[in-house]
């Protein structure tokens, strides 16, 4: 009898060390991956590239090495409910803090894509809540910095004209995205790919939203976005046209 205690005993033993072994294994292998895994995209845009998958990255890594298998689409709905909050702040008076807080938005909304890549989990309905989720971080944002600008310079301009630099400064953002989701539904090409110049993109338009919250220049931002949203659009339908006529 009690040598069948000892060979349970050994068992139990044997059994502890193997889910040891595994367990090892499999945070070796999160960790293999997030170190190896290139995590940037050939389609981002130049705030992106050069400052926001800077510091996006290492978090991703962290996440998978720490964490291992996570969920992208959970990352999508925690980091658009970060932009949401970011928004709302400009309707507290406290654009400095809001502007800030629009730029981390911006720096972690690669997460989700991010970790995606590294755990090889892309799907269409992923890309589908991360586009639906920017777009409505994308609205709040400039709505809420436009009602900020209008409360702080209504005294200062008429307000048609501020509502109506608004409009294009908002309309210019949703056109921006609808340009890329039109190409590539229609022409199966993301212009992006094909050479089109970056300078409007999300990342553009939401650091432009950063410095000026931080500099004060609430009309002249929204100006920039207006007129550099719909330049983005027209140049690259020029690029476009031309490619497709070649």
């Amino acid at each position: 009898m009690p040598q069948k205690t000892q060979v349970n005993a050994g068992d139990d033993d044997i059994a502890i060390i193997h889910r040891s072994i595994i367990q090892n294994q499999h945070d070796s292998t999160h960790e293999s991956i997030a170190k190896k895994q290139h995590l940037g995209k050939p389609t981002d845009g130049l705030v992106s590239r050069y400052i926001n998958r800077r510091l996006s990255a290492p978090i991703s890594r962290f996440i998978v090495s720490k964490f291992g298998d996570v969920s992208p689409n959970k990352v999508t709905i925690a980091v658009s409910l970060f932009g949401i909050a970011s928004a709302l702040i400009y309707l507290l008076n406290a654009p400095i803090i809001a502007g800030i807080a629009v730029q981390i938005a911006s720096i972690i909304d690669g997460i989700d894509g991010e970790i995606a890549r590294m755990l090889n989990k892309q799907s269409k309905f992923g890309a589908l809540l991360d586009s639906i989720m920017d777009r409505i971080v994308d609205v709040l944002v400039l709505t809420c910095f436009s009602i900020y600008t209008l409360k702080e310079l209504c005294t200062k301009y008429r307000i048609d004209m501020l509502m109506f630099i608004m409009f294009m400064a908002l309309s210019g953002s949703i056109l921006v995205s609808y340009f890329r989701a039109r190409c590539e539904s229609s022409m199966g090409v993301d212009p992006r790919a094909i050479g089109g110049m970056p300078i409007a993109t999300r990342d553009v338009r939401l650091f432009i939203i950063f410095i000026g919250s931080i500099l004060g220049l609430y009309l002249e931002t929204l100006i920039i976005i207006a007129v550099l949203s719909y330049l983005h659009v027209f140049i690259n339908i020029g690029i476009i046209l031309r490619i497709a006529d070649m």
